[in-house]
Order: structure tokens, then C-alpha cells, then sequence
């Protein structure tokens, strides 16, 4: 017989097989886990309840972990002592980012090896919700061109995350501080579903130039939470980039990263920052951007290019920074057809779709 593609007259097989059902029950427990601990806050906020859910929930979290080290391929990840990783930033002493809800340490692992610690804090926004929820994702989504998950910690009130370590800082640092402009200027254009809700250059750690992942999954949606995109919620993100629709209606969908993607795109073709003075990249461009005067498109550049693009791709590039930032955000353009049209505009064949 042959069950999961393995046949069972092997019984070597069946480890396989078990190895396999128990990362899903450990992703759907995780989930469960996520909502419960979302219904319990609704219900109570005592603290010595919330004292007495952080223990056992670190002791469920540890219980679930252990079962998915035996059964994972990437026996990599797994839960990390609060001591192990103090050591290991040397007591959080050198930040080295800040995101929505976080602050992230330099770790030193050994063996030459480095990692960043994510620190969730509660006076920044962050919950313990939103921390399982990270960890869901994180356990359930890998792909290249996101930063993956090393292990995690959640002891006495810290809520931590072990990330791979991206050396060459973010997008937002290359772009916008004086030591990474230092290092030259960028040259022009070298499955469940996700909302991230803070796509933003910081948030885009760059390996070199050419190559990057996407980092902060704290605010992501994953799944059933994304495709039921109806229910208002709280806006969150980061300021000029947030989709204007999720402003208005608090309602989020991947359309949103999409609004914020076209905020990016601006961003690069201008070299400036999200927010210019009381307005945002895309209210500052607005009358340029859709202007048919290719002197006037040209007229947007980085100074930094001194002109040196490719007239037509940047006709192509403004166009779907249009498209990304209308208001309509079901007229806007989902991240495959963007991705096609770029492809197309430089005259490279799209690549075979990476399993995440």
C-alpha cells in the first residue's frame, strides 16, 4: 500500500508518515493555541491569571516544540531558555532594529555564528497573541527571501524570537543613512496566503545589493485570517505606508501589502522617505507620477542615478506604483501580476515559483 506518496511496506516509511502528521497537528495546535489565548484576553485581564497562562503556555509551547524537533527535517529550530539567550546578546546590549512592536539584539551563537533576538515588549504593543501567532507563521512559511526562524523563548514575562541574522541592515539604511549611501548607490533593476500589514524598507534586509529578505511577521495574517478579509480591525503598520483604504474602512487584505509595496517601489525610484513633511511618498508624487510628460517621470529620480535608467522600465515601474496605490484596492494589481510585468519589462524569463 502507499500512503502519503510512502509505500507502508517499508517501515521505514511509517516514521516518515508519523514525522509528517505531527508537524500538522503541531501547526494546527499552535493556531488553536493563538485563538484561545485571543478569547482569554477578551474574557479577563487579572494579572495573576495572565501570571499563571504565560507558565503554562511556555510549557505547552516547550511539550509541542519537543514533538516537532523529533518529527521536523529542521531540527534547527527549538526553544531556547531565557538564560541561554541573554548570554548570547550579552544582556540585550546591542540593538540592532526596532520594529512595530519589538526591539532585535545582536546574538553571538559560537562557532562564528550569529543570530538576531526579537524581543517583543508589551509597552510597545506587542501581546503574547501576537507572539504565537509570529511563531505560527514563522514555523509555517519558508521561503529564501524570508527571514527564518532559529528557535524561540517565551520565560518569565520575555517573549523572544532566535531570527537568522542579516548582516547588511535593511532597504531603509542602504537607502536613507549616510553610511549606506556611503557604500554607492543602488544600480536601476539589477502557500498560504499572507498579509504582512508592515511592508516598509526597513522591514527588507538586504544580504547585497541584489538579493534580500523580508523580515517582522509580529502584525501578519496567515491563512483563514487572511482570505476573511471582511471584519474591520485595528489599523496597524507604519506611517506612509498603510494602506489608505485600511485607514478609512479597517478592513485588511492582501491588497493592503499591495498599497504599501507601491509606497516601496516610490521610494526606490525617488530616494525619498516615506513621509515628506505633513505628506505621505505617494500625496508628495502624486501630480508627477501621473503625468504622461516623460521629462516630468524623469524629473522624479534619485539625483544619486544622475539619469542613468532605462527610460521605458521606469514608464513600467511608475505605472504599477500607480496601479499599487489606488484607492479602489480591489482595482489594484496582486503581487503575481506585478511580478510578471517587471519580469517582462527587463526582459528576463520569470523564474519557476519557490515552494514556501
Amino acid at each position: 500500500m502507499w500512503f502519503l506518496g510512502f509505500s507502508t511496506a517499508n517501515s521505514r516509511s511509517y516514521w516518515i508518515i508519523g514525522a509528517i502528521i505531527l508537524v500538522i497537528i503541531l501547526t494546527i495546535i499552535l493556531r488553536k493555541l493563538a485563538v484561545y489565548l485571543a478569547s482569554q484576553d477578551d474574557k479577563s485581564s487579572d494579572e495573576e491569571d495572565d501570571q499563571c497562562l504565560d507558565i503554562d503556555q511556555t510549557n505547552k509551547i516547550e511539550a509541542r516544540n519537543d514533538c516537532m524537533i523529533s518529527s521536523c527535517p529542521s531540527s534547527a529550530i527549538r526553544t531556547y531558555a531565557l538564560d541561554e539567550l541573554k548570554v548570547a546578546t550579552n544582556d540585550f546590549r546591542i540593538r540592532i532594529g526596532v520594529g512595530a512592536t519589538s526591539y532585535v539584539y545582536l546574538a553571538e551563537l559560537g562557532d562564528g555564528k550569529f543570530g538576531a533576538v526579537k524581543r517583543v515588549m508589551e509597552e510597545r504593543g506587542g501581546s503574547q497573541k501576537m507572539f504565537l501567532d509570529e511563531v505560527s507563521v514563522l514555523l509555517r512559511i519558508r521561503h529564501p527571501n524570508l527571514v527564518g526562524l532559529m528557535g524561540f523563548c517565551l520565560e518569565k514575562g520575555e517573549q523572544l524570537l532566535l531570527l537568522e541574522y542579516v548582516p547588511n541592515k535593511s532597504l531603509f539604511d542602504r537607502m536613507h543613512t549616510f553610511q549606506g549611501q556611503s557604500s554607492g548607490i543602488l544600480s536601476w533593476l539589477a502557500d498560504p496566503a499572507v498579509i504582512h500589514r508592515d511592508i516598509k524598507s526597513s522591514n527588507i534586509l538586504l544580504i547585497d545589493d541584489n538579493h534580500a529578505k523580508l523580515a517582522d511577521f509580529g502584525l501578519c495574517k496567515l491563512g483563514n485570517d487572511a482570505q476573511s478579509a471582511h471584519t474591520p480591525t485595528a489599523v496597524r503598520g507604519s506611517l506612509g505606508y498603510v494602506d489608505t483604504n485600511y485607514l478609512n474602512t479597517g478592513i485588511v487584505s492582501p491588497k493592503s501589502d499591495v498599497y504599501s509595496y507601491g509606497v516601496l517601489l516610490l521610494e526606490l525610484i525617488t530616494g525619498l522617505r516615506s513621509v515628506q513633511g505633513s505628506f505621505t511618498l505617494p500625496e508628495w508624487t502624486e501630480d508627477c507620477r501621473k503625468s504622461d510628460n516623460v521629462e516630468v517621470l524623469v524629473g522624479m529620480l534619485d539625483p544619486k542615478l544622475n539619469g542613468d535608467v532605462n527610460l521605458e522600465q521606469l514608464r513600467v515601474l511608475i505605472d504599477i506604483a500607480n496601479l499599487a496605490l489606488l484607492a479602489n484596492s480591489e482595482a489594484r494589481p496582486d503581487m503575481t501580476q506585478i511580478a510578471y510585468r517587471i519580469y517582462s519589462c527587463m526582459e528576463i524569463q520569470p523564474q519557476p515559483e519557490l515552494p514556501v
